[in-house]
């Protein structure tokens, strides 16, 4: 080889180098890039904050609880007499990173929504958003009903939200959320559902109301209508042609899911959704 095809070897050889190190460059720039986005991929919206959830030891309460720790939030979860479940909840939180705690509470005693409102606040810091979820349901004709049945859905569903909603009026941080769970039975009036309705009503004054008293706090409070959903609640002591019946009634053609309700929860928490206040969201895929 002579010398002038010695120089044009090492000019190939000297830029094939360079060539090579400016990919390396590339590649390790849009390796920290990347690596950049995922670690803000992973963040969670709502780190640091907490969030009450009553009766979420199941069915739609136990969806929004796992919904509002997958964005960050802290989590108590609560039930009356369904510890196994809760703990599961619970459970299923930590798996994916969330943090979370279970409390037993019955919201009809004025005390335990006290305590459990003290050791959330013991334990994670705080309250940001409480979510009145837990409720009961008797059907009946008002022949029919009984004084122990009309007693039990009143006094858990009025009394126990408002339980809730005081305790919630007093302990949330500002620029919180406070969301009750209503039902679009307030507007098709069924027959046999005459006192749960009534008892779903209140919530959604409860709310109004409570929106204009915390004036000024930068609280947001709204009632959640969920229509049919998959839950216990709705599915005990109905047919599968019944229950197919109702999906029949929606524009979707199914009943909800309690993940869908929770998908609403979870967007009336958010920042971009606080003008919505003292309302009723009615999410029932259409059905009324």
């Amino acid at each position: 080889m002579n010398n002038e095809q010695k120089d044009v070897s090492r000019r190939n050889f000297l830029a094939k180098t360079t060539m090579a190190a400016g990919s390396l460059g590339v590649a390790s720039l849009l390796t920290t890039e990347v690596s950049g986005a995922t670690d803000n991929e992973n963040r969670r919206p709502d780190a640091d904050k907490v969030a009450i959830v009553t009766g979420s030891s199941r069915g739609i309460g136990a969806a929004i609880a796992r919904r509002l720790a997958a964005q960050g939030y802290k989590v108590t979860v609560n039930c009356v007499v369904n510890r196994d479940l809760a703990k599961n909840v619970v459970r299923e939180i930590k798996e994916k990173g969330g943090e979370a705690i279970w409390l037993q509470a019955d919201v009809r005693d004025p005390k335990a929504v006290s305590e459990l409102f003290d050791l959330t606040d013991k334990t994670f810091g705080g309250v940001d958003v409480v979510v009145n979820n837990a409720g009961v349901m008797k059907l009946s004709p008002f022949a029919s009903m009984t004084d122990e049945d009309f007693d039990y859905v009143i006094n858990t569903n009025v009394k126990g939200g408002f339980n809730v909603l005081r305790e919630a009026a007093r302990r949330v941080r500002d620029q919180g959320r406070i969301i009750s769970t209503s039902s679009s039975i307030t507007l098709l009036k069924t027959e046999t559902y005459g006192p749960y309705a009534a008892s779903k009503a209140a919530l959604q004054i409860y709310s109004s109301a409570l929106a204009k008293e915390l004036a000024g706090r930068q609280i947001s409070v709204n009632t959640i209508a969920p229509g049919v959903v998959n839950t216990t609640l709705f599915t005990d002591g109905k047919t599968e042609e019944q229950i197919k019946t109702f999906a029949q009634k929606t524009p979707h053609g199914r009943i909800g899911e309690p993940e869908d309700i929770a998908e609403v929860v979870s967007a009336l928490c958010s920042s971009p959704c606080s003008w919505i206040n003292g309302e009723t969201i009615f999410a029932n895929g259409g059905l009324v």
